[in-house]
């Protein structure tokens, strides 16, 4: 997983509450479990005018010209704004996928659904809760500005605005240290690697027949 230290990005606007898991990536594409190339069909149902389905082409597809993310002025986008209760729904992992893939670095929203916001940490999003009238004002600053821009520095726990103005957020510690190390579930293990092999050599030695 990639580290995340600090992120300046393009903000796009998602002005929807309750946005699910269903709606960031479609069920017809769980079939796979690669962990990779689903940014194309992020959002696919708001995103394009017809169907999308796994193995089928996005370059010619019909774009639904008024979805924020297909508007020129947020393409290249890596922090995304959002509403309340963002990732309800399912506990699909592959909405984080899909979010990470499409180029998301950074969410910034009110709340967040549980599953999806602890899935976020262990894919390399930051996932940031400010308050709602804060949100508005950066959704309203972003509208205004075209290549409206936010620095996050996660080991200072700042989001600073284009103007200067520094918002302060909070998050897990151990979290915080996951990120900032890129260590998802598979590389926390592999800090152990030692003992681990220690303890595989000694019960090869006390329980051979376990290994035969």
């Amino acid at each position: 997983m990639k580290p995340f230290t600090q992120h300046t990005g393009r903000v796009a606007p998602l002005d929807r509450a309750n946005v699910d898991t269903d709606a960031i990536i479609p069920k017809q594409f769980l079939k796979s479990i690669k962990r990779s190339g689903f940014g194309p069909n992020a959002f696919d149902e708001w995103r394009y005018l017809d169907r999308g389905e796994p193995g089928k082409p996005n370059e010619n597809r019909p774009l639904n010209p008024d979805f924020v993310l297909n508007q020129a002025r947020y393409q290249g986008a890596s922090v995304l704004l959002a509403r309340e209760n963002f990732g309800c729904g399912s506990s699909r992992e592959h909405a984080p996928w899909a979010l990470e893939d499409y180029g998301f670095r950074v969410i910034i929203a009110p709340s967040y659904a549980d599953i999806f916001f602890n899935n976020c940490f262990k894919n390399g999003i930051l996932p940031i809760v400010l308050a709602a009238d804060t949100v508005d004002r950066l959704f309203k600053a972003t509208e205004a500005s075209e290549g409206y821009a936010l620095t996050v520095d996660l080991a200072e726990q700042t989001v600073t605005t284009p103007d200067g103005e520094v918002i302060r957020f909070d998050v897990d510690p151990e979290r915080k240290h996951r990120l900032l190390n890129g260590l998802d579930d598979i590389g926390i293990t592999l800090q152990f690697t030692d003992k681990i092999q220690a303890y595989e050599a000694k019960r090869r030695q006390e329980a051979p027949w376990l290994f035969q």
